[in-house]
């Protein structure tokens, strides 16, 4: 073995192998050219996203519409429904004075919420926000008024209108002109004055007692009328004393329907859009028991 490396051939190429290597490890690019070029992408791969934002935990705005779980999902808009706005009566029972809100005590409930930032919303605005997500003001609140009430024009718009809120307003055709019923025009000056008005059938029959007849009395005809009177589609209804069946459901959409108020019971876990709950401001409330009625009764999740 030693006589094989005591050849002069032999040492030459040992010399040249060596000169070789030490010019190798001692080049400045040697280090750079022994990265791996998957690490090499990893490193540019990290500093590219240094400017990445993070992904919103917010829903985005969608064209599609939400089904039926991503609407129960959102969180529900206190929806406060009114009848009359009167004082009370002697002859008034413990069970009509629910109904019955005094003209002072609407007025104190209005400018509580006004003054807590609260925003009103229409009806257009709640479905755009559950089927697409659409965003709503600050602290929405939605008011309703059933029953075609005169004092929905004498005293409700008004003071609405005092603190720069919006209402729905649910019409009875058939009382439409009669005593401390609202007039046609009464009803179209609402209308242009930017309120909504929706249906609430021809003469308040229970909407679980149908037949097939009744649907073009109760709710074709009445949303005809008023869309006659106000020159705008009718697309929005109340359900009479706040009841309602699934099979009422299939019938309010062929009348083009788009959504539909019920009162304080579950909603429907394949229709929440055609069983929007409300809740009835009591006439025993005072501004504060209102306030946490609202916040009971619509937190996520019922």
């Amino acid at each position: 073995m030693l006589t094989f490396f005591r050849r002069p051939f032999v040492l030459i190429i040992l010399l040249i192998v060596l000169v070789a290597s030490a010019f190798f490890f001692l080049s400045p690019d040697a280090a750079h050219s022994s990265v791996p070029p998957v690490q090499a992408e990893n490193i540019i791969t990290v500093k590219d996203t240094t400017d990445i934002k993070p992904v919103s935990e917010t829903e985005p705005v969608s064209e599609l519409p939400a089904d039926a779980e991503t609407i129960l999902a959102r969180k529900q808009v206190p929806i406060l429904c009114y009848h009359q706005l009167r004082n009370w009566r002697p002859r008034d029972s413990e069970m009509a004075k629910t109904y019955i809100v005094e003209e002072e005590d609407f007025r104190s409930q209005i400018k509580m919420l006004a003054d807590s930032g609260y925003h009103s919303i229409l009806p257009d605005q709640l479905y755009d926000y559950l089927l697409h997500n659409k965003p709503l003001p600050e602290k929405p609140v939605m008011f309703t008024f059933d029953d075609t009430n005169l004092d929905h024009y004498t005293v409700a718009a008004p003071v609405l209108e005092e603190y720069g809120f919006k209402g729905v307003f649910f019409v009875m055709t058939v009382s439409l002109g009669r005593p401390n019923y609202m007039t046609n025009a009464q009803v179209k000056e609402l209308s242009d004055a930017g309120h909504v008005i929706g249906s609430h059938t021809w003469d308040h029959q229970n909407v679980k007692k149908y037949t097939e007849a009744d649907w073009p009395t109760q709710i074709e005809k009445p949303s005809r009328q008023l869309e006659e009177i106000t020159g705008k589609p009718t697309e929005y209804f109340a359900y009479p004393f706040g009841l309602w069946n699934e099979a009422a459901i299939p019938e309010l959409k062929k009348r083009n329907i788009k959504a539909a108020f019920q009162l304080a019971t579950s909603r429907d876990t394949n229709e929440p859009l055609y069983t929007i709950r409300r809740i009835i401001a009591s006439g025993y409330w005072s501004p504060k028991q209102l306030h946490k009625s609202m916040i009971n009764s619509f937190q996520d999740g019922k």
